[in-house]
């Protein structure tokens, strides 16, 4: 602009800056929720280990499966009691139960690394997950959880850092940046309260 526009014009009223309301009204939690409903993820919140078990035996139940993927020491515990037989190598073909690294709020997704999916790409494994999850790992923003990552684990970082932010594998996402991305799952989050 020149020097005479800008000493003639008038000047334009200041736009108030856009904030999200949601992040200021409502606490993490409720936010996370809201967006992962949205997005067509099947929310179980659980206030105790008997009830994480319980809820996972009527997954299983209600879907037929008679194997699912487990790769995780801790969770294989959890399951123990579950009629389920349980295998330990990733694949396409079972159900994984996996944990995850955080619950992002601003978009309602689940992310995920090497820790829990090893090198396999989100879109080389089954359509069903099942996730287990704890409201300590509950973040605003993916910076957030980023830095967490960061921070958890210093100088050993882990890779195949990425994301599930739909739910229902059968919807299309409008979005160009998504296209070709088939990270969508038919997804259940066991939420345990531990905080």
């Amino acid at each position: 602009m020149s020097f005479f526009k800008k000493l003639f014009s008038s000047p334009k009223p200041e736009q108030p800056k856009r904030t999200n309301l949601e992040f200021e009204n409502l606490p993490v939690e409720q936010v996370f929720v809201k967006k992962f409903v949205e997005n067509q993820g099947k929310f179980l919140y659980c206030t105790s280990l008997a009830e994480v078990t319980e809820n996972i035996a009527n997954i299983i139940k209600e879907n037929s499966w008679e194997e699912i993927v487990c790769n995780d020491y801790d969770l294989q515990k959890l399951i123990k009691s579950v009629k389920v037989k349980t295998s330990e190598k990733l694949n396409n073909k079972k159900p994984l139960f996996v944990s995850c690294e955080h619950l992002i709020a601003e978009n309602g997704s689940i992310l995920f690394s090497s820790n829990q999916l090893k090198d396999s790409k989100i879109s080389e494994l089954s359509e069903n997950f099942i996730v287990y999850a704890t409201t300590s790992q509950l973040v605003k923003t993916k910076g957030e959880s980023l830095a967490g990552i960061k921070t958890r684990y210093k100088g050993n970082i882990p890779s195949n850092i990425s994301a599930i932010k739909r739910f229902n594998p059968s919807s299309k996402d409008d979005d160009f940046m998504s296209y070709g991305n088939t990270n969508s799952k038919n997804l259940y989050l066991l939420l345990f309260e531990d905080l």
